[in-house]
């Protein structure tokens, strides 16, 4: 029989191993439709319900899968769709494939329906591989290229094919001139380290240090454990950036968290006062979190050298694979012994968990959405992969779930748009099939994709072998970030025209698909709402109705600054009287150490 082009495209995804494409069918796309429908459906076609959430569903699976995510979708419309998604993988640097339809090529230029200039859309999202192709002889090498280029650039790649190429017979690349071969799929990738004398001189840096920091990101989380031996040789605390939070469990007691706005207390100590501060695999943005310009020596490693030294002045820039670089570093450190800069680290770190307890269970209207997230890290299996959207629910994940070994856990760390939290754990499922997963996600991200997501997990939702999916949903009736953001850096109030959100049941929503919905009103049935969701056999949608006044105070604030916010918000917020007292009383939190508070 006859091959296609849709065909060998089909073909060549399974010698690749990719067993699922997040996809939503359009004619752009139908003579690679007609080869999945050929093949058996292998790879799988996983119908999002929107292109979007295509994308997002690719970025969760490569994310937690550690393989590179395949998206498709049709022309214009659909190709256009893609981009958030795409750029989420671009900004976190995940390694995802688009696989694109176009016109066809008789009508090209023509201002034809649905003609969009792919090329010029994809440029800067695909920046690293964007082709089209226009003969059957170019897809080999395209396809492969894409895929090469999305693992080795952990970033995302486009292959636009037009509409009647893919109906066309395929013919493979000729021995000729102007033929581009491939090779069989499957690539063996090197572990780079710093030369030697770049490492000596990294660790005369670390060794000349008393207090020193360690910094972790994503690109530190094949190296958990050379980064363990470096906390327990130099006397260290390890704060994580967000996309790391996963990188070390939170039991160890020199972890000290989350670093940022959205950060610890311990973390924001660490680095006001330590004088050494190592970097491993991250990129974080915010120059006011580390230490002041000029208090720290500071040694950097990542992997890719265009993201290093770009964030603090660092001394030494070690370009390499972490684990590696850190394994050749590691016999260079002179050991410390009984610092009391260690002891200093692990008194703020259990100080710091203590008064998340205590902040947790504050009394709020009805529910304090603090107390969802920590009633979870009471109960939530160990092997559990928990995604976050972006919204308050994101201060909550990052300042109060207390990540275990063996866990895992992203969010949209750097473009951090609303919307990936529902479609990053569909994305989780199909890579572990056999795992929980949580979703955290604010109302607002619920409503503008997550319901309809809910589709999609009650359609696939048979072919996990563990069904626990829960979404927990901090229903508050508001985009509770952007209000707090009005309130904190315009002193404005609640604008409740944008702000404030239609009332809906997403519980019952949940249960008119057949999934489990759980409403919880009172905070003393949360932990037993979790528990029933952790025990259903069918995924699992929590609904909290929470307070939107418990404020998201980064961990540096005064009550000084805490007081002007609340004097400011005084002059019209809907919400002031009810914001002021919870303000307090969640601050009053960190003054109250050691007392039981109501």
């Amino acid at each position: 029989m006859t091959q296609t082009v849709g065909d060998y495209v089909v073909r060549r995804l399974q010698e690749w191993g990719v067993q699922q494409v997040f996809a939503y069918p359009g004619d752009g796309i139908n003579g690679i439709l007609a080869a999945l429908g050929r093949a058996d459906d292998m790879p799988r076609f996983v119908q999002s319900r929107h292109e979007e959430m295509a994308a997002f569903s690719a970025v969760g699976y490569a994310k937690f899968s550690g393989r590179f995510g395949v998206c498709m979708a049709t022309s214009g419309p659909g190709a256009i769709h893609l981009l958030n998604g795409l750029y989420d993988a671009k900004l976190d640097h995940v390694p995802v494939v688009a696989i694109v339809g176009q016109t066809a090529r008789s009508a090209m230029g023509g201002s034809y329906q649905q003609e969009v200039d792919l090329q010029a859309l994809f440029k800067d999202v695909a920046s690293e591989y964007l082709v089209e192709v226009n003969v059957a002889e170019q897809l080999p090498n395209a396809l492969d290229r894409a895929i090469r280029t999305a693992q080795a650039s952990r970033a995302p790649t486009a292959v636009i094919i037009p509409s009647d190429l893919q109906e066309e017979d395929y013919a493979p690349p000729e021995h000729a001139f102007k033929m581009v071969p491939s090779s069989p799929p499957g690539t063996s990738w090197a572990r780079s380290v710093a030369t030697e004398s770049d490492i000596a001189r990294a660790a005369e840096v670390i060794n000349a240090g008393e207090r020193p920091a360690v910094l972790v990101g994503q690109g530190a989380r094949g190296a958990a454990e050379e980064v363990r031996r470096f906390a327990d040789l130099t006397g260290a605390g390890v704060a994580k950036a967000l996309l790391g939070k996963d990188v070390l469990p939170d039991d160890l007691p020199y972890v000290t968290g989350s670093i940022g706005l959205l950060g610890t207390r311990p973390s924001y100590e660490m680095m006001r006062d330590c004088d050494t501060l190592l970097i491993v695999g991250s990129n974080f943005p915010y120059t006011q979190f580390l230490p002041e310009f000029g208090q720290a020596r500071a040694v950097q490693i990542d992997i890719d050298g265009r993201f290093i030294g770009m964030r603090y002045p660092t001394e030494v820039n070690l370009v390499g694979d972490a684990a590696a670089t850190l394994t050749a570093l590691l016999p260079m450190i002179r050991p410390k012994v009984g610092s009391e800069w260690r002891e200093t680290i692990e008194r703020n770190v259990a100080r710091w968990w203590d008064v998340m307890e205590r902040e947790a269970e504050v009394t709020a209207k009805p529910v304090n959405p603090m107390l969802i997230v920590s009633e979870l890290s009471r109960r939530i299996p160990g092997d559990t992969i928990v995604t976050a959207d972006s919204g308050s629910s994101t201060n909550w994940y990052a300042r109060n779930l207390r990540m275990r070994e063996g866990m895992r856990g992203s969010l949209s760390g750097t473009l951090a748009t609303m919307g990936p939290g529902v479609p990053y754990a569909i994305g989780a499922k199909f890579a572990h099939p056999g795992r929980p997963v949580v979703a955290l996600v604010g109302d607002g991200a619920m409503q503008m994709n997550g319901l309809a997501e809910l589709i999609t997990i009650a359609r696939y939702h048979h072919l996990w072998r563990d069904p626990r999916l829960v979404v927990c949903v901090f229903h508050n009736n508001d985009l509770n970030q952007v209000t707090w953001e009005m309130r904190a850096m315009g002193g404005a109030p609640k604008f409740e025209a944008s702000q404030s959100l239609p009332d809906v049941d997403y519980a019952g929503f949940a249960r008119s698909l057949g999934l489990e919905g759980v409403t919880v009103t009172e905070p003393e049935v949360l932990g037993a709402a979790w528990d029933r969701a952790f025990a259903a056999g069918v995924p699992t949608v929590l609904d909290v109705h929470c307070d939107p006044e418990v404020p998201p105070i980064p961990p540096h604030a005064t009550f000084d600054e805490a007081k002007s916010v609340t004097e400011a918000v005084l002059q019209g917020d809907p919400s002031a009287f009810h914001l002021i007292a919870q303000g307090v009383k969640t601050k009053a939190q960190e003054f109250l150490h050691g007392r039981k508070n109501d």
